[in-house]
């Protein structure tokens, strides 16, 4: 893989700067309380640069890492080791993500709660995961050779993403996780089995 450039290295500093910037006006103020302006002040840009980045302004700027985290998702399915599970590989994907966020970023919980408590916030979380779902569960069908319309596909990527939000508080997330995708991943296999002589036959 070759290094970005330095025009590439200079957008993405940019980038990374005017989403913190926000992060930290929003958790300090409040969503509602913060203006572009001051987001592109604090990340010393303009608001032209800032609306280059983030053509959706004020909630793009929150979710940032949206696309990426889309691409992972399918990454994990397509991309994943010879007899590993769809269930095993997103659990391992999902592991890594919450561990760099509470490992990083001691603001998750906040982060969290601003998106919980800010309407136009907690849209657009749900849109993004929906997209994310259906995009998980065109993943899974591809991979897989289920039909498009098959309710297991689209159950798997469901449930996966709502793993995250059942271990969100406990006091051992981590077993937690585990729990939930050892009952994905016995119910995925037992479901791609049944598939498999429905196919035979």
């Amino acid at each position: 893989m070759t290094e970005p450039g330095r025009r590439e290295r200079k957008k993405a500093a940019n980038r990374q700067a005017l989403a913190d910037a926000a992060l930290r006006l929003f958790l300090e103020r409040g969503y509602d309380a913060v203006g572009v302006r001051e987001i592109a002040d604090a990340a010393d840009v303009s608001v032209a640069t800032l609306f280059k980045h983030f053509p959706d302004g004020k909630e793009a700027l929150v979710f940032d890492q949206d696309a990426d985290r889309e691409e992972a998702l399918v990454a994990a399915v397509r991309e994943r080791p010879t007899g590993q599970s769809i269930p095993q590989a997103l659990r391992t994907l999902l592991h890594d993500e919450r561990s760099r966020q509470v490992r990083t970023d001691p603001r998750f919980p906040e982060f969290l709660h601003l998106i919980e408590a800010t309407p136009v916030l907690r849209e657009r979380a749900r849109r993004i995961w929906l997209r994310h779902e259906n995009a998980l569960a065109a993943a899974i069908v591809a991979d897989t050779g289920l039909p498009e319309n098959d309710p297991a596909a689209q159950a798997l990527a469901h449930f996966a993403l709502e793993a995250v939000s059942l271990v969100h508080g406990r006091d051992d997330p981590e077993w937690a996780l585990d729990r939930i995708f050892t009952l994905l991943d016995t119910g995925w296999t037992a479901t791609t089995q049944e598939s498999a002589r429905h196919d035979s036959t």
